[in-house]
């Protein structure tokens, strides 16, 4: 009876490991313009849930803001950044502002609206803001036209 051997253990894996910039994981959420914000909801309940603390996560929007956003930014810039800073909740942000935001472990976009160009600009952003994951929400047909690829 042959033993079965293990294939070579090149250093591959280790060495993937051991580099200082990983690429993000990328998840496609389809969803309508209209659904996404919804969708990203969902998917940041699915990330709590699996054990994600909130100040893992990032959420951009690139039509309408957040209710969140909104609510908060009504106090001022001071005290929506602030809480950005202190890392202890989910951050939502406009695609507008969302370049000031620091890298989490998860960013959501969710595609709900606004022109190609926000979304252009927005999308790869959020991919340099993403440590393990990105997560996608919306038109997979017009994610994949503006990024030009298929994700």
């Amino acid at each position: 009876m042959a033993a079965v051997k293990p294939g070579p253990s090149g250093p591959a894996a280790p060495a993937a490991s051991d580099t200082a910039v990983a690429t993000p994981q990328i998840q496609l959420v389809p969803a309508s313009a209209e659904g996404a914000l919804d969708a990203a909801e969902e998917a940041v309940d699915l990330l709590l849930e699996s054990g994600r603390t909130p100040g893992d996560v990032l959420v951009i929007t690139t039509g309408e803001p957040h209710p969140w956003a909104a609510h908060e930014l009504s106090f001022g810039e001071a005290s929506y950044w602030a809480q950005h800073d202190a890392r202890d909740d989910v951050f939502y942000a406009d695609a507008a502002v969302a370049g000031r935001a620091t890298s989490r472990p998860v960013v959501v976009v969710a595609v709900n609206g606004g022109a190609d160009a926000v979304a252009a600009t927005a999308l790869p952003m959020a991919l340099s803001r993403a440590g393990a994951l990105l997560i996608v929400c919306g038109d997979p047909q017009q994610i994949n036209s503006v990024l030009g690829a298929g994700v």
